[in-house]
């Protein structure tokens, strides 16, 4: 029998070995605490999301109708910010069924929003494409009832005033479209729930200003858009989507 002390540093040496071994094979682990901006971790590439803006260029974007140009928006500080009239913008990719998730916030009476399904058959992008609302419920009067409130399915479809939270913070916005219907979450609630398929949102549109558009609502893929709304303070950041099948 070998002595105790031989024993001891054979069962050392083991788990040296052993510890080396995991050590080689084993998955890293995530980084602790919050992902930088602009960034996916190993988990979400995995899952199939995408940045939409990395937070140093304005790669991937251009001005709604003419490929190739953009103006009025820019990279800064790791944020996409509007910064002068240029009109609204769109990716320049399509998109049908997908989640697509980012941050924003504006500055006091802001006014922005958050397209999806565009085309660029039409003058505008709102003849064409439904609206996620982004605004100041505080300081904007859009804000003073739920169909125009931040989180909306513009004049359609109402989100609760008070989830938004006030001028110069960020939120959270969520949207996930398939087929036809629609969700629309602001702050970790979803706030909407539609099918432009629906008998019901079909006479929604009929009944409001969007009727003038034959367009409006028909597709059910096309670009992001953001919008310019003539307000200097307007950030987003996070931009990401995944494509769902």
């Amino acid at each position: 029998m070998l002595p105790r002390t031989y024993l001891r540093a054979a069962v050392v040496l083991a788990a040296v070995a052993l510890t080396g071994a995991c050590a080689r094979t084993a998955t890293p682990p995530e980084p602790v605490g919050p992902p930088m901006p602009n960034t996916l971790t190993a988990a979400e590439q995995r899952a199939g999301w995408r940045l939409l803006f990395d937070g140093e260029t304005m790669n991937g974007w251009h001005t709604y109708a003419k490929p190739g140009m953009i103006s009025g928006w820019a990279a800064r500080d790791g944020m996409l910010v509007r910064t002068g009239p240029g009109g609204d913008i769109v990716t320049n990719n399509q998109y049908d069924s997908f989640e697509l998730e980012l941050e924003w916030k504006v500055g006091p009476k802001g006014n922005s929003g958050i397209f999806y399904w565009a085309h660029e058959a039409s003058e505008k992008i709102y003849h064409n494409a439904p609206e996620y609302q982004v605004l100041d419920n505080e300081g904007h009067r859009d804000g003073l009832t739920p169909l125009t409130a931040a989180g909306s399915l513009y004049g359609l479809y109402p989100s609760p005033p008070a989830l938004a939270n006030p001028a110069g913070e960020w939120n959270i916005t969520r949207i996930v479209t398939k087929g036809g219907k629609v969700e629309h979450w602001l702050n970790n609630t979803r706030v909407v729930e539609a099918d432009f398929d629906s008998d019901e949102l079909k006479a929604k549109i009929a009944a409001s200003k969007f009727s003038e558009w034959p367009t409006f609502g028909k597709t059910r893929r096309g670009y992001i858009g953001i919008q310019d709304h003539g307000d200097d303070g307007v950030w987003y950041r996070n931009i990401k989507i995944r494509v769902l099948r």
